[in-house]
């Protein structure tokens, strides 16, 4: 009875804020402004947010290249209040010098859970310091060396290579999105878990787990502008009916690779752990969901984040010839280079992938809850229990951080040449001002992976081929966002092959 009365009592609340906005914009989907309207009681800035839903990204980006401290507040439904912020002191005093006062918090970790549960994106305190602790073992330089010269360039030139020789040999359009993220989902199943999905195959095989996985993320992410998500997910209703069924599919692949390995682990009992989830087992934990919430975060981060960088670099590629023609010396020039020394020294190249995300970054928004009351260095102040998010899109689109020429895509600017030499040296910023990779104590345990690993796909196709966007001419693609970043509708491309 009560749990009808409260869905009867949400339908009509829905109602009147439906008919309120209507009321108040006739063409929703479109912007009202680059500037916040009246926030009304009960409902706060639910207008505007309605209003740029399709591109809340880009939108709360102008808001703050629109605000003198590049910080804003927004007041979403029932009184909550959302500090956004683009400004670099903001950022490291949330990230480092009051690192215990921004966390995950309960409303992070309760919207999330269904799919993530106690797995490290998700996590605070001890569960993510142990997680952070025993993957750590996995980033030094042997594991990165093997990375790169086994696992990647095997999946580079047995799969990812054919599949695109074939595709020019035909004239197929690619979905080269789909392609990086099957490249990279093959990846880091084998370094993460030992354990080869074989996903990148010539035939494109359709995976159920790869789609189950993309509308857990959609469905998931989407609940942190829902009102009525508990209410869907209580009584089985619409997208929360389908997030029971794709996280039954996730959950169901997780647990198997994680059989699979206690099996392997058991024959094989004197043998070193040699990948993530083996050090995870034999940790000493023996609860199973707990190591197939790794799983599913790990598989998130090797996935999503690679893919939708290269995706974006790949583009900006296409519209920058004078970029791609630099890359592709650099690539000749190091070509006779051992792998590993080849791609770690690939300084153009490098500082093309961090301008590519600077402009495109794989995670746009982070958002942590305040512990307590407390004052950013801009003045804002911060009450216990508000969401505060750092935007990476935003800051790399701010003028007083990059200059006027901010929109333009410039690998030189974040490099030096030496006078003597004629080389490039890489010129870095700091993680506050670029905070791509977050920072302080949750900066990337895989930045320096991610890192080898795209430059070495890079090197790898660009030698090879050209990719060729096949939208129509004057067709930008429109950078959406959930967890992570995509491109709408995906990348579809022509490859053609270089002459030899």
């Amino acid at each position: 009875m009560v749990a009808e009365l409260l869905f009867l009592f949400s339908l009509l609340l829905l109602s009147l804020v439906f008919l309120f906005s209507i009321a108040k914009s006739s063409k929703s989907n479109k912007p009202i402004s680059n500037h916040l309207s009246k926030s009304y009681p009960l409902i706060g800035n639910y207008l505007d947010l309605k209003a740029n839903w399709h591109r809340r990204v880009q939108w709360t980006s102008d808001l703050l290249q629109n605000s003198p401290s590049a910080t804003c507040v927004l007041y979403r439904p029932l009184g909550a209040r959302a500090i956004l912020t683009a400004n670099p002191a903001n950022v490291q005093h949330m990230l480092k010098s009051h690192f215990h006062n921004y966390q995950k918090g309960d409303f992070f970790r309760s919207t999330l859970f269904d799919f993530l549960g106690n797995g490290i994106f998700n996590a605070d305190g001890d569960t993510w310091k142990f997680q952070r602790q025993v993957a750590s073992h996995e980033f030094n330089t042997k594991s990165l060396r093997k990375f790169v010269e086994t696992v990647v360039d095997t999946e580079l030139y047995q799969r990812l290579i054919p599949v695109l020789s074939a595709a020019a040999a035909d004239g197929t359009v690619l979905d080269f999105q789909d392609i990086l993220q099957r490249f990279a989902f093959d990846n880091i199943c084998k370094i993460a878990f030992g354990y080869d999905p074989a996903y990148l195959l010539p035939s494109l095989p359709q995976a159920e787990f790869a789609q189950a996985f993309e509308d857990s993320v959609r469905i998931i992410s989407d609940r942190f502008n829902s009102l009525f998500w508990k209410i869907k997910r209580a009584f089985g209703m619409g997208s929360e009916k389908r997030l029971r069924e794709a996280m039954s599919e996730v959950r169901d692949f997780a647990v198997n690779l994680v059989k699979e390995k206690k099996e392997e682990l058991k024959k094989n009992s004197s043998i070193e752990s040699v990948d993530l989830l083996s050090r995870f087992l034999s940790s000493g934990h023996s609860d199973e969901t707990f190591i197939v919430d790794i799983v599913i975060s790990f598989i998130l981060a090797g996935r999503d984040t690679t893919s939708a960088a290269l995706t974006w670099f790949f583009w900006l590629l296409s519209k920058h010839p004078e970029v791609e023609a630099n890359v592709l010396q650099e690539i000749h020039e190091k070509s006779e280079m051992p792998i590993f020394e080849e791609v770690k020294d690939m300084v153009y190249t490098h500082a093309s992938l961090c301008e590519s995300m600077r402009l495109y970054p794989p995670v746009p928004t982070d958002t942590k809850l305040a512990v307590s009351d407390d004052v950013l260095p801009d003045g804002t102040p911060v009450t216990k229990g508000n969401r505060v998010t750092y935007h990476p899109y935003a800051m790399g689109r701010l003028e007083t951080l990059w200059g006027p020429d901010w929109a333009d895509f410039k690998p030189e600017r974040w490099l030096e040449r030496d006078t003597k030499s004629e080389k490039w040296s890489f010129v870095g910023r700091d993680s506050y001002t670029y905070p791509v990779f977050q920072a302080g104590p949750r900066i990337c345990l895989g930045k320096e992976m991610a890192f080898l690993q795209m430059k070495r796909v890079v090197a790898g196709v660009l030698s090879r081929f050209k990719v060729v966007p096949a939208a129509e001419t004057g067709v930008e693609p429109e950078f959406i966002s959930y967890l992570t970043a995509k491109m709408k509708g995906g990348f579809p491309v022509k490859i053609e092959e270089r002459s030899k």
